[in-house]
């Protein structure tokens, strides 16, 4: 008996269907919630995960201003961008980015639980964050994101 494997056409027609799961941030840990998330964009809580295959789902993420970090994170950890000039390094803290741009902290950690390669560049477009508790994917049908 051959193991089965998903094949993109099999998700491209429709075999393996792709849900909607909505997540609420408020008062959730970073990491925590990340781990979750990460766990959901590749597939792995389906029975049919296959490594090389895009068959996850897609993920809401509402009031991700109210994301929660412990210990001395809120000031001490730091968010880098290097533009690759000379003196070009710009750091930001935690607090500072929540105020400028919420939804860059939770996709940051996303990423970074994600594979560094090609198919995870394709499973962060399906992650969907928003800083308030509103979203325009109610047509889909999003449901709660499970334990």
């Amino acid at each position: 008996m051959s193991t089965w494997f998903a094949r993109n056409e099999d998700v491209q027609e429709g075999t393996i269907p792709r849900d909607w799961f909505v997540v609420d941030a408020e008062g959730q840990t970073l990491g925590r919630l990340a781990t979750r998330i990460a766990t959901v964009l590749r597939g792995r809580h389906k029975p049919v995960y296959t490594p090389h295959v895009d068959v996850g789902d897609f993920v809401v993420v509402i009031n991700a201003e109210k994301i929660h970090v412990t210990g001395n994170k809120r000031k001490a950890k730091k968010y880098y961008n290097y533009s690759g000039y000379p003196g070009g390094l710009r750091a930001w803290s935690f607090e500072e980015l929540i105020d400028k741009d919420p939804k860059r902290v939770i996709e940051h950690a996303v990423r970074g639980m994600l594979p560094k390669n090609r198919l995870a560049r394709r499973q962060i477009t399906k992650l969907k964050v928003y800083a308030g508790g509103e979203h325009p994917h109610a047509a889909q049908q999003p449901q709660p994101l499970p334990n």
